[in-house]
């Protein structure tokens, strides 16, 4: 078996010319009005590498939309300060709230201490008080004796 080796073809240097693109006049689909221009615009031709002429008008390259300006604070900042403000609210809250538990924790103890003051009151008036009714029993106690287990009243 014989191989035929066949010899790669010869490399030569290739200039390669590639022309501009022209960029679209505008970007999206507007209605076209006839305007006749204010001057005649200036004609551009273009030689391109196999020696073809191209003629045509330029047209103005397209600028770029203005980037929006940012504001002088940043939207962090904004949302951290808020949030410090709504913190201080509520810490301002809790505190109001502790003051009100204490408060009452108060006026409980002092009703419980003065319903204690007005019933040992009234038991003691019971207790204490006068027979002027008539209902009460009338107990004498006199001097008993006791002497070997016998009563001698």
């Amino acid at each position: 078996m014989t191989e035929h080796h066949q010899p790669y073809p010869a490399v030569r240097a290739v200039d390669v010319h590639q022309p501009t693109p022209l960029a679209p006049a505008v970007p999206y689909a507007a209605p076209l009005v006839p305007v006749q221009p204010g001057t005649v615009p200036a004609v551009a031709s273009v030689v391109l590498p196999d020696g073809r002429v191209v003629t045509g008008y330029t047209v103005a390259p397209m600028q770029p939309e203005p980037v929006a300006a940012k504001p002088a604070v940043s939207r962090t900042a904004v949302n951290v300060a808020l949030g410090g403000v709504g913190f201080l609210a509520v810490c301002g809250g809790l505190l109001m709230l502790t003051a009100f538990v204490t408060a009452l924790a108060a006026l409980v103890t002092q009703l419980i201490t003065l319903a204690a003051v007005v019933f040992g009151g009234w038991i003691a008036v019971q207790v204490l008080g006068s027979n002027r009714h008539g209902a009460g029993t009338t107990v004498n106690i006199r001097k008993a004796v006791i002497k070997r287990n016998k009563f001698y009243g």
